[in-house]
């Protein structure tokens, strides 16, 4: 994964997790998800104190289907998608694929679905990262990334 300085800044500035529980972790995955939403209000918060409040995320009661909005400011002009993902059973083993749903077909880093390409670089990242790496990580990965780099507007809107 290639990250110039400001999402390296971006990735450390957000806390590690310590609990290594997926969702079929029932006792400990509790724990698990309070880290996550310590470490999510954490990237929020850095964001806004950045000027970059770019994302609003919430998730059904058990932590496993997650859905919001995000946004993105490109010449003076928003642009706001939907953005969804579910916990992957082997979660933290296994990132959850980040979805984009409108954007399905629009950009060739995108899956079926709009499911963004996290495979080649990413992955190896967030094996190695395992389980300090959580959903805060693979948004700023995944969707900060790419919104910053892969989007082009102006020839698909």
């Amino acid at each position: 994964l290639v990250m110039d300085e400001n999402l390296k800044s971006t990735i450390s500035s957000i806390p590690l997790l310590t609990t290594n529980a997926g969702p079929r972790d029932h006792d400990t995955w509790m724990q698990r998800l309070k880290e996550e939403y310590k470490s999510l209000i954490q990237f929020v918060q850095n964001n806004k104190a950045n000027d970059n409040d770019w994302f609003y995320l919430e998730s059904n009661p058990l932590g496993t289907r997650w859905f919001g909005k995000c946004w993105y400011i490109y010449e003076m002009k928003k642009y706001e998608f939907d953005v969804q993902f579910e916990i992957p059973a082997t979660y933290p083993t296994t990132a959850p694929e980040i979805e984009l749903p409108e954007l399905d077909g629009k950009t060739a880093k995108m899956y079926r679905g709009g499911k963004i390409c996290l495979t080649v670089h990413f992955k190896p990242l967030w094996a190695k990262n395992v389980p300090h790496f959580g959903i805060a990580h693979a948004l700023a990965m995944g969707v900060l990334l790419h919104s910053a780099s892969r989007f082009n507007f102006t020839l698909y809107f």
